[in-house]
């Protein structure tokens, strides 16, 4: 009867080890996951406040403000459910959702033009944000969280501007080239605008005016080219001329 009752026990402890262990373990993969899913959170907040900021240099309409805006709010609220007790997060829930109420009647134009950063790692960082709100425009279409004429809109006015972004840099980069007689270089940036605005389907007014103004130019280039080899050629001729007439000047006697 001990014998059995000892047994028993045994058992009873080894299966409440099992079973502790077990539970140990779940707990332990539910915290990996919620790590897990609290940095995916973190990391998709911090893109999009980073998009937020590169507004500075990128004008956002009121319609992808509040798409960004709504962005930010969903991943606080998902950190506040895997993070109940982080003061922190919920009030800058609160902060985004009072945002979010403001920005809602706002109607202002957008501005169609930006102004070029002289340094070209800022160029390339404007370029590479118009980019990824571009994705990141097409992400929350797919998860259903905006309309598909928005994005149709939006998706357009950012090509648009990400192509001026392109044709105006490569038009500065032309010009100093010209200014500092460079011109085979300025004659490869504005071919390269032009093979920009050659392309996009986008052929509105301002592609067809500087799409005439970067002809223009090129045609100038070529003249310019033209003349400089006529001079070089005239040149080389004179050197040639100049040479023979010492070759058969009549030798002085000394």
């Amino acid at each position: 009867m001990l014998l059995t009752l000892i047994i028993t026990l045994v058992v009873a402890l080894v299966v409440i080890a099992v079973i502790v262990n077990a539970i140990q373990q779940h707990k332990e993969r539910l915290a990996t996951l919620k790590r897990a899913e609290f940095s995916k959170l973190r990391a998709m907040l911090e893109d999009t406040e980073e998009l937020m900021v590169n507004a500075a240099n990128v004008p956002l309409s009121a319609a992808l403000q509040q798409m960004l805006l709504k962005r930010t709010a969903t991943a606080l609220k998902a950190m506040v459910e895997l993070e109940p007790g982080a003061r922190d997060i919920k009030q800058r829930l609160q902060d985004t959702e009072s945002r979010l109420t403001d920005n809602s009647a706002d109607s202002s134009p957008v501005a169609e033009t930006v102004t070029l950063p002289d340094n070209d790692q800022q160029l390339i960082a404007m370029i590479k944000g118009i980019k990824r709100l571009r994705t990141v425009l097409r992400g929350e279409h797919a998860r259903g969280n905006i309309d598909t004429q928005m994005v149709i809109q939006e998706d357009k006015r950012l090509e648009v501007l990400q192509l001026r972004i392109n044709v105006e840099s490569q038009v500065k980069r032309g010009n100093q080239a010209r200014t500092n007689n460079m011109l085979g270089s300025a004659r490869q940036y504005f071919e390269k605008a032009l093979t920009a605005l050659s392309s996009t389907p986008h052929q509105d007014d301002y592609v067809l005016m500087r799409k005439s103004e970067i002809m223009q130019g090129l045609e100038d280039i070529a003249s310019q080219l033209k003349e400089g080899n006529v001079r070089d050629r005239e040149k080389k001729e004179e050197k040639e001329n100049k040479d023979l007439d010492e070759l058969f000047a009549p030798k002085r006697k000394w």
